[in-house]
């Protein structure tokens, strides 16, 4: 059985390139308690407070129940619920899961596999990584959940089918659409001859039919390229930089480096290309950018 696909597989709700990454998280909340646990069941009762924190900073900007992924993943033949009742899950209702004392374990014989193969808990982690998130984010969910991927990972791109592979040139397209400057602050970089802390940003990300071309990138420096993909900066569609009202920063730092963005026009790339298409950019304000934007 190749675990890979099947986890590759999972039944995801969508609705016009929303993004419902319950599953995937639980799946990786799951992987991260094996390394350290092993196989032991995981009471719904420690899990919620780390599940609803995940679903708030890793998730989409909308309200969400960690219920969800804990009963719905039952469906997918990698992950079983039990109860004081015996086996089965009682729903998604909170008040049902806590009062039936559910736990849930991944399915036996997923967890035969990772325990026999001490590499597949990289690869099934980073194809749930690559399919669902962008790479700026991957670091932080790792820490959250406590996976250590070392440096036994498989790249992603030996993990996801040829078909699904990102474009190696996207990133060297997009520096130089936008002549190697962040589009936001004008940071520009180098240490001997090599742009340095300048990245390539997905608007509409590339899990979700994000397109990798000018149109759906900006160069954009390091904590700026992290907090887009945070949801702390988007984009309006007149292209103005948008702040979120829910960051707080209170240095002169943040204040240089975040809140005086708010409404400031984004840098254009060179003379001939196309700025980011407006479809990319509503994508991005409805599934990654945490409303409402602070005035500019």
């Amino acid at each position: 059985m190749d675990w890979v696909e099947r986890v590759a597989g999972i039944r995801r709700w969508t609705r016009q390139g929303e993004r419902a990454p319950h599953k995937p998280l639980l799946l990786l909340y799951a992987l991260g308690r094996f390394q350290r646990e092993g196989g032991r069941p995981i009471p719904f009762s420690s899990a919620e407070a780390d599940l609803k924190a995940l679903l708030r900073e890793f998730g989409p900007p909308r309200e969400t129940s960690p219920g969800y992924p804990f009963h719905h993943l039952t469906g997918d033949g990698l992950w079983l619920v039990d109860t004081v009742h015996g086996p089965g899950s009682p729903g998604s209702e909170l008040g049902r899961l806590r009062a039936a004392q559910a736990t849930g374990r991944l399915h036996p014989d997923l967890l035969r596999a990772l325990t026999d193969d001490s590499h597949l808990v990289v690869r099934l982690a980073r194809q749930l990584l690559d399919a669902n998130f962008e790479p700026s984010l991957h670091p932080d969910i790792c820490r959250f959940v406590g996976l250590e991927l070392n440096d036994q990972v498989t790249p992603a791109e030996q993990v996801v089918p040829s078909a699904a592979r990102r474009d190696p040139a996207f990133r060297q397209n997009v520096l130089v659409a936008y002549e190697y400057c962040c589009a936001f602050c004008a940071y520009d970089g180098w240490l001997d001859g090599v742009a340095v802390g300048l990245d390539a940003a997905h608007v509409r990300w590339w899990a979700f039919e994000g397109p990798d071309d000018v149109a759906n990138g900006l160069c954009l420096c390091a904590i700026h390229h992290k907090l887009f993909d945070k949801g702390v900066l988007g984009l309006t569609p007149d292209r103005t930089i948008a702040v979120s009202r829910k960051f707080v920063g209170r240095s002169p730092a943040a204040e240089r480096l975040v809140l005086a963005l708010a409404g400031k026009p984004v840098r254009d790339p060179q003379t001939g290309l196309d700025p980011v298409d407006v479809s990319h950019i509503e994508w991005h304000s409805r599934q990654v950018f945490r409303t409402p934007a602070r005035q500019g």
